[in-house]
């Protein structure tokens, strides 16, 4: 006999756990849910993050559907000004102990054990867990579904294993470490080598440089550059509804237009919703990295870019690339910032998220991880069969390069399509805040808003552009099934 019975047994209490059972609490009000986690709080791998680290996106539309972030103004100042707010690391963690302990535990229904691992099943589905600390082994007799919140497999520079050596003596830290620079003024370096081309790095060139670095003693190794896309068009409420529309048909009208999707990203480029910070570099990569005009100002202000591939080794005064040296001030200290968001080799676990007794959240509208956890908790509450449950949420690939990024747009576009034809569904969009535009369109459609006329537009786009975006979706899903995607 198990220790221990639960409904729903979530391994993971990240953004993604969180979302699913925050809503399915609502959708379904007889079911118990039980978290397991090895971390010491709820949030993930929030808990790992460098300090400044911040949402890429709004707040607005981030988290669980019942609770709001305290503060959702726009910014007045900074290089997010007229914006809406991004949240701090800090705040995130605060919030998602919010959500858990005024939330999730007084319902009564949910029982969370942190400083916990989850060791597997047996044939008969019950499961074993394991105190990190304590060791106390314990078994939980999960009464309908075990639900991964673990796909994502999120890796930040705290936690991650570097790829390349670094020889003794080296300076070198993590973007967290930073801020403690001054404990020791001894240790201040005379030049900064920031290591990596994605949202991290880029978050560090720009608090080196909002910390008063001179932008010339700043070195970047970018093996990649990366297509960004432009906050200004990412934007929450009625204020914002005409540019996100815009954006929007934008994004139909390069399908049409291009014939893969770095053509699609050059046409998007032009009207000046995707953006990359170096204009005469053809980006590589896209992981749907979001930035301010603001940001993208302040990083071409780095100009010492050194584009030789990965890094395979760091010596004093050096970079090794394979067999090509790379030389630096040998004062330098060496930034990592080489950790992936999401590693790539979740794809191996992809497919359908319902898995008979098993769950698998994965992205239904990437790259808006909460919002298609929280869906897929309101599909597992209403409908019957997985067979159907996977059909009205199909999922999409993780996009790493421009080549590969149609496919998840054609995604996307059809299961918004279902969504709209199932009035169900649709009437849940209308209420969610993790939907960028649902809860906004509604709001409108009550008060007969004029502004609701933009929306004809976006309609006739899609009937335009749908047969250039399935040409490119499926030749891209060709791609990324072939294993277009990085061994590292």
């Amino acid at each position: 006999m198990a220790d221990l019975s639960t409904d729903y047994l979530i391994v993971g209490a990240g953004a993604v756990g969180l979302a699913f059972a925050d809503t399915l609490l609502d959708e379904d009000p007889d079911c118990h849910i039980t978290f397991v986690d090895k971390h010491a709080r709820p949030g993930g791998h929030w808990n790992d993050a460098y300090s400044f680290v911040a949402l890429h996106q709004p707040s607005a539309f981030y988290g669980v559907n019942s609770m709001a972030f305290p503060s959702e103004q726009i910014d007045d100042h900074g290089p997010n000004k007229g914006l809406y707010a991004l949240a701090s690391g800090a705040e995130v963690t605060a919030y998602f102990e919010r959500v858990m302990n005024h939330r999730l535990l007084p319902s009564g229904r949910v029982a969370y054990h942190r400083l916990t691992a989850f060791t597997g099943r047996d044939e008969s589905g019950t499961a074993r867990i394991k105190g990190v600390l304590s060791g106390e082994e314990q078994t939980i007799a999960v009464r309908r579904k075990l639900v991964d919140a673990t796909f994502y497999q999120t890796s930040v520079p705290s936690t991650h294993k570097r790829a390349f050596a670094v020889d003794e003596g080296v300076a070198i830290t993590i973007p967290g470490g930073l801020p403690e620079l001054w404990k020791d003024p001894a240790t201040i370096p005379g030049d900064f080598v920031i290591l990596g081309g994605g949202k991290t790095a880029m978050d560090t060139g720009v608090w080196l440089i909002e910390a008063g670095v001179d932008p010339t003693r700043i070195h970047w190794v970018r093996p990649r550059d990366s297509w960004l896309n432009n906050r200004k068009y990412i934007q929450p409420g009625e204020e914002f509804l005409g540019a996100t529309v815009e954006n929007q048909i934008a994004h139909l009208k390069a399908f049409t237009e291009a014939e893969n999707g770095h053509g699609v990203f050059e046409a998007l480029e032009r009207g000046g919703y995707m953006l990359r910070i170096d204009p005469d570099v053809r980006p590589e990569m896209y992981h749907y990295a979001v930035i301010s005009e603001g940001e993208i100002a302040l990083l071409r202000q780095i100009r010492q870019v050194i584009r030789k591939g990965r890094v395979t080794r760091i010596a004093r005064g050096a970079l090794h690339f394979g067999d090509a040296v790379h030389a630096v001030p040998e004062d330098a200290l060496f930034i990592d910032c080489t950790a992936r968001a999401v590693p790539f080799t979740a794809e191996a676990n992809s497919g359908p998220q319902f898995r008979g007794d098993t769950i698998v959240l994965q992205p239904v509208h990437v790259p808006l991880v909460t919002f298609s956890a929280a869906l897929t908790a309101f599909l597992e509450a209403h409908y019957p069969d997985d067979a159907t449950k996977n059909q009205l949420a199909r999922t999409g690939g993780l996009t790493d390069t421009p080549e590969t990024f149609p496919y998840a747009f054609m995604m996307n576009l059809m299961n918004r399509g279902t969504w709209s034809q199932t009035p169900e569904i649709a009437a849940w969009l209308a209420k969610s805040r993790l939907d960028p535009t649902g809860p906004t369109v509604a709001r409108m459609i009550a008060a007969n808003d004029p502004r609701l006329a933009a929306l004809s537009g976006f309609r006739d786009a899609v009937k335009e552009a749908m047969p250039a975006v399935i040409r490119l979706g499926m030749a891209a899903k060709a791609l990324h099934e072939a294993g277009r995607l990085p061994t590292t």
